[in-house]
């Protein structure tokens, strides 16, 4: 059994969903070692999150953040934790319905994600920042 795990600091992004596939695989060229096995890919914040979802159209990811924003509104008068400002308790509760991770099939070192398939970043700040993910890769090697 082959094990790797690496953590990958993010770029920094404006809110809303971003492709971060090529991101993740950049920088993870051990995955090519792995003939059969999972990558597990941990975001390590609270108000960002992870997600599966079409690569191609980027309509998919507006519509997604426009979703989201009107599922969970700022500025909603039950909310109490506002000490990081209006986009804080809304960033937890986007970021506890998206998740905090997503694991993928390795087949002779590559993602086995569909060919409509990308990984997403959640971001639900106006200001994250760059945000840390925690790659774990295990299986059998090539």
């Amino acid at each position: 059994m082959l094990w790797h795990q690496a953590q990958i600091r993010l770029k920094p992004r404006p809110r809303g969903f971003h492709l971060v596939t090529g991101e993740l695989l950049a920088a993870l060229p051990e995955l090519a070692k792995f003939r059969i096995g999972l990558a597990h890919f941990f975001i390590q914040h609270t108000s960002a999150s992870l997600a599966i979802n079409e690569n191609a159209d980027p309509d998919v990811r507006a519509d997604l953040r426009r979703w989201i924003d009107r599922a969970v509104p700022e500025d909603a008068p039950y909310f109490q934790h506002t000490a990081e400002g209006a986009d804080d308790m809304p960033a937890h509760v986007k970021a506890t319905l998206m998740g905090a991770s997503v694991t993928i099939p390795i087949r002779d070192g590559r993602l086995a994600l569909g060919t409509w398939q990308g990984i997403y970043l959640g971001e639900h700040r106006d200001h994250g920042g760059g945000r840390t993910v925690v790659a774990t890769l295990s299986g059998q090697s090539r």
